[in-house]
């Protein structure tokens, strides 16, 4: 590892202890469960949060989200479409047998299944060519600016494993699939996953056997609890059941503050919150409107945007934690700017005229589904949203369900619209505007538009910032696709979550703004 980035890393890590002093377990609770164990199936925070302690790719992030070298010790440019990956030596997954190129392209494979959700973090990568036993070619279809951003969720897993074990094919999570890579792990990283019990726990310890030496932190064992009831959640920490909390109730945060034995860890999230209309289907489900679908129509999409005040939201349910957004990627994302991100103003009256015009004058009835133990203040912000178009003379049905069931429903099509939060993995606009808004294909474009948006020019700007090297020139596409998403009210943007994180006084972390707590740089006395 490069002495600079090992420098900067210590220097952000402040109070961590640089080697283990004692074993101990770091008790971790937050509102919403995993989704699977299985690396390439569900792209979702939480699940990716949990895995990413024993799947890694070959590169990842230090403490100040530099990338660095990971199961890849050096890549070198044979061209603008050819990158060599020289493989770790003596790596070894948590079953002892060896990480080879065997398994890179194995995993290449595997996380290209169109089952799974994964693909984003793959795009542009034609083919993943074996050189020797520790050399992969990746080979791309065209010059990648963010290739090294997208691989570190590449995480890469045992092709003797999965062939041994009858898992080589991606868990088919929408069709209630299970499988052995869904209930079992076996990566080769910091920590091993030991089990896992729905609703409950996961379980890790560390791995003696880690190739990375550097111990920043002296957490040995986690216990991941996943607690829905804010309230219930709160009492586990102040009582001293759980170490850490990572979902804190907004109401709850100046009280938290306030408690001498506790300590409030500040920082924004990289994530917007947002509300999905179906703009595909030629009738929307679950609506009152028979024969046609009014989210066709931009009038009716702008109305629907105009009557949420997100200032009021951000008063009454975030208590402050959140930023109105007027685009759909973060601060701290590529392509996020002040003078774009400004949120719309509420207009009731405009937006009883627009769905006039549309011919909706007495407006409709349609279906909202929201998670409720997911994100900040889930369910209740899609209440306040249903009070606010009931002002415009909009109707709703509200199903809130944790987000097992609400993941399946919108992945199946099954929802006229839904609210998602999306995190920026790769702190780049460009796999925002890639997963929800390109036109969906059977690989990485669309991955994620399950509202079926489609759009000719957005399609034509993702397609072309995949490939351009020239940064002013793909921050300008990149500009242009977000200021059309928004303009055509494509996606109905709420807020950028901001996520303070609470913890016992004797627990030292870095906040990681894409809301992924890392135990190798916790620390609990």
């Amino acid at each position: 590892m490069n002495p600079k980035v090992m420098l900067a890393t210590a220097a952000v890590l402040g109070s961590l202890a640089l080697t283990p002093v004692q074993a101990t377990t770091l008790r971790w609770a937050a509102q919403n469960d995993i989704l699977t164990l299985d690396p390439h199936s569900q792209n979702h925070a939480t699940t990716n949060a949990i895995l990413m302690h024993s799947y890694e790719g070959l590169t990842r992030y230090s403490a100040k989200y530099e990338v660095e070298p990971g199961l890849a010790t050096k890549w070198t440019y044979i061209s603008p479409t050819q990158v060599r990956f020289e493989l770790r030596k003596g790596v070894k997954f948590h079953d002892g047998s060896p990480f080879t190129a065997d398994d890179v392209v194995f995993t290449f494979g595997r996380i290209k299944q169109p089952q799974g959700t994964m693909q984003i973090y793959v795009t542009g990568i034609n083919e993943v060519k074996k050189i020797d036993d520790y050399t992969v070619d990746l080979i791309l279809a065209a010059p990648n600016p963010i290739l090294l951003r997208n691989i570190i969720d590449f995480r890469m897993m045992s092709k003797i494993w999965a062939e041994k074990n009858r898992t080589t094919n991606v868990q088919d999570y929408k069709a209630k699939e299970e499988n052995f890579a869904s209930r079992n792990v076996n990566g080769t990283g910091p920590y091993q996953i030991l089990g896992w019990s729905p609703d409950q726990r996961v379980t890790m310890k560390v791995n003696p056997n880690w190739w990375d030496k550097a111990n920043l932190g002296n957490v040995t064992e986690v216990v991941f609890t996943p607690i829905k009831s804010d309230s219930t959640r709160v009492a586990a920490l102040m009582a001293g059941d759980v170490d850490m909390l990572t979902d804190l109730p907004t109401q709850d945060v100046a009280k938290l503050r306030q408690d001498s034995k506790l300590k409030i860890v500040d920082g924004p999230e990289v994530r917007t919150i947002f509300i999905a209309l179906d703009q595909g289907s030629d009738e929307l489900k679950y609506a009152s409107v028979k024969g046609k679908n009014p989210f066709k129509d931009k009038r009716v999409r702008e109305a629907l945007s105009i009557a949420i005040d997100r200032e009021a939201i951000k008063r009454n349910i975030m208590r402050g934690l959140s930023i109105p957004a007027g685009v759909m990627v973060a601060p701290g994302v590529n392509g996020n700017t002040p003078d774009i991100d400004v949120a719309p103003k509420p207009d009731a009256e405009r937006a009883k005229k627009l769905l006039a015009e549309a011919g909706y004058p007495d407006g409709f009835e349609f279906q909202l589904n929201c998670p409720n133990n997911r994100y900040v203040n889930d369910e209740e912000i899609c209440q306040a949203l249903m009070s606010m178009w009931a002002r415009i003379g909009i109707k709703n049905k509200l199903i809130a369900e944790p987000m097992a069931q609400h993941s399946l429903k919108f992945q199946n099509f099954d929802a006229s619209a839904y609210m998602l939060g999306w995190g920026v993995a790769t702190y780049d606009a460009q796999y925002m505007l890639q997963s929800l808004v390109r036109t969906k294909t059977s690989g990485a474009d669309g991955n994620f538009n399950f509202n079926k948006i489609s759009d000719a020019k957005i399609d034509q700007l993702v397609d072309a910032m995949k490939t351009e090297t020239d940064l002013p020139k793909r921050n300008a596409m990149i500009k242009e696709a977000l200021l059309r998403t928004r303009d055509e009210h494509l996606l109905l943007q709420l807020h950028h979550q901001m996520r303070p994180w609470a913890m016992k006084a004797g627990v030292s972390t870095v906040h990681r703004s894409d809301d992924r707590p890392e135990a190798r740089f916790t620390s609990v006395k």
